[in-house]
């Protein structure tokens, strides 16, 4: 999880300042036509029980508890370059009806009118279809990737989100779209019960940037929900707390519960850079709703 934290920072130095490495290479797709698919209302077994055979899990993972979700609609993909470059083009960051008064606050301060790995490469404003943009991958710049998960904050995604007529997933239809399926039962991967390897998704160190989102079909869930897993943490539009039964570890008693502050939102997959023993069902990430440098995507819902 550090060494994640740590490609953060290193992202952000300047490219001379970095071990020569090849750049990613422009990736000229278009973006996968967005498309939503049908859960149908079931069970979400969030986190993992404390007795039977378990893997190891931090405390914000216990205990196991179901939670009902009526039936809703999810994207199949996540959320792209380029489908968030169309709410950049219509002003969503020049209109504060999508933004929380802190959100926009926070947008404001800033001067944010862009995601943060996006570079623009004109004087026209962002809003203008003539605008060059490029995006700042881990080695150098490329042309904006249109098929890639974009990658923002979770102010942008909801400021998106409203925009869109939608909403962000709660934890427990993530959880459902993610892992549950047609007959009722519940998967450990939305593939199903191997082992996860570079046929299921883009994570565990293999690359430093992201792919296209529909590059891994056969990472998909039984609803048919691609990328679930890897190529960029989830935001969700739950706040990170406790689950029924939380008791914090003896050994490291600040580690959740110092974020149970009401300030924190729960994010779910992982990234290029999220290690493969965090792959498990019940992990849990969380970051605050105003930090931009995170590998963090998100999908929308219909309910």
């Amino acid at each position: 999880m550090h060494a994640e934290t740590l490609a953060y920072l290193l992202h952000n130095l300047p490219v001379e300042r970095k071990t020569p490495q090849a750049a990613a290479f422009a990736d000229p797709r278009p973006a996968p036509s967005p498309a939503m698919a049908k859960i149908p209302a079931g069970m979400a077994t969030l986190g993992q029980s404390r007795s039977g055979p378990h893997t190891f899990g931090w405390d914000n993972e216990f205990d196991a508890h179901e939670i009902h979700a009526p039936s809703f609609l999810i994207d199949v993909f996540p959320v792209t370059n380029g489908e968030y470059l169309k709410f950049v083009r219509a002003g969503g960051y020049e209109k504060s009806s999508f933004w929380r008064p802190e959100d926009w606050e926070w947008k404001q301060r800033e001067r944010l009118d862009h995601p943060h790995f996006w570079l623009q490469r004109s004087s026209s404003p962002a809003t203008d279809p003539n605008t060059q943009w490029e995006y700042r991958a881990m080695f150098g710049t490329i042309p904006l990737p249109l098929a890639w998960p974009v990658y923002v904050s979770h102010a942008e995604a909801s400021a998106f989100a409203r925009w869109s007529g939608k909403k962000l997933p709660t934890e427990a239809q993530w959880h459902r779209a993610a892992y549950g399926s047609p007959d009722g039962t519940e998967r450990a991967h939305p593939w199903g019960s191997a082992a996860p390897d570079t046929t299921h998704g883009n994570f565990n160190h293999e690359l430093w940037d992201a792919t296209a989102v529909d590059a891994h079909p056969e990472g998909a869930s039984a609803f048919g929900v691609m990328d679930m897993v890897g190529n960029g943490w989830e935001w969700t539009s739950t706040v990170f707390g406790a689950f029924p039964g939380f008791q914090p570890f003896s050994f490291y008693p600040g580690y959740s519960a110092d974020f149970f502050d009401g300030k924190h939102f729960v994010m779910k997959g992982g990234s290029p850079r999220t290690d493969a023993c965090m792959l498990r069902r019940s992990f849990r990430n969380w970051f605050q709703p105003h930090y931009p440098h995170v590998y963090a995507t998100f999908r929308c819902v219909e309910e």
